[in-house]
């Protein structure tokens, strides 16, 4: 019987589904992952061996092969771990075999059996919502996946012993809340510049109509000054401004334990950088 687990894979920040199929076969004894996996994915081989007997389980001494479809979709990551161990639970009778049917699940294993954060976890969330399905997810990254919706069952357990007893009964998983960040630093403030008028009301109109602006001018005349406090005259980001860069935030794996904050971004690349390390630095962040 192949078991089937959902999680995803992403491309930028759109999560596209990823059927886990596990199938253990009596035979030679190997433990093989298919499906186009980079080599975090293809690794995963070991973590959840170890992470399996470190929570008092074995793998059978069978022929074990885990398909990741669609097979022409390239898999990235280690939030495969999750998925790959708790189908093989699921096969061995570890833990109900219906009990994952309504999850996506994401997460990274450590080789004694607890559950690491991983990126991603919001934008996983969001379409996991969209199917009408949970989510299962790593304990810190739980404030983040609780921000797509309060209908969206989410379970985040710190170890796969923990899932495992929640899935039996003998333990429950509380919902965990959406987590906001209250302690940002002081944004720089457009009014500790003395002078550049001109510049300033520029900067005001720009905010006010939400236009773009180029500045240029030579090293040293003020262009980095005043764009460092062009976030402190703009207002709050709007609900779907917020969903849009804390997505972006998620899977460059800058979401400090799931907290989601207002502010709006600000990136400050070197002016030497070239134009592909720009593209990657706005890309990622």
């Amino acid at each position: 019987m192949v078991q089937r687990v959902a999680t995803v894979a992403f491309e930028g920040i759109e999560a596209k589904a990823v059927d886990v199929q596990v199938h253990v076969l009596s035979g030679q004894i190997v433990f093989n992952i298919v499906g186009l996996p980079d080599k975090a994915v293809s690794e995963a081989r070991e973590r959840v061996r170890s992470a399996l007997v470190a929570s008092g389980l074995a793998l059978p001494g069978k022929r074990i092969t885990v398909n990741l479809a669609p097979a022409d979709l390239p898999k990235e990551g280690s939030h495969f771990d999750l998925p790959i161990a708790l189908g093989l639970m699921a096969a061995i009778g570890a833990i109900p075999s219906d009990a994952l049917a309504g999850f996506v699940v994401l997460g990274e294993l450590a080789l004694d059996g607890r559950i690491t954060p991983v990126a991603g976890v919001l934008p996983a969330a969001m379409a996991a919502n969209a199917l009408g399905l949970g989510v299962i997810c790593p304990a810190a990254c739980g404030p983040e996946a609780a921000w797509a919706g309060e209908d969206v069952e989410v379970l985040a357990p710190d170890s796969l012993v923990q899932l495992a007893n929640h899935f039996r009964g003998t333990q429950v998983l509380s919902r965990p809340k959406p987590g906001i960040r209250t302690a940002d630093a002081p944004l720089a403030d457009l009014r500790d510049i003395k002078g550049q008028e001109s510049a300033k009301r520029a900067l005001e109109i720009a905010a006010a109509g939400g236009h773009a602006l180029l500045m240029n001018g030579p090293p040293g005349s003020g262009k980095s000054m005043l764009a460092s406090r062009m976030p402190s005259i703009l207002p709050p980001l709007t609900p779907a401004e917020l969903l849009e860069v804390s997505m972006i935030h998620s899977v460059a794996g800058e979401l400090e334990g799931g907290q989601l904050t207002t502010r709006r971004p600000f990136r400050n690349p070197h002016h030497s950088a070239s134009m592909a390390a720009l593209v990657e630095k706005l890309h990622c962040n």
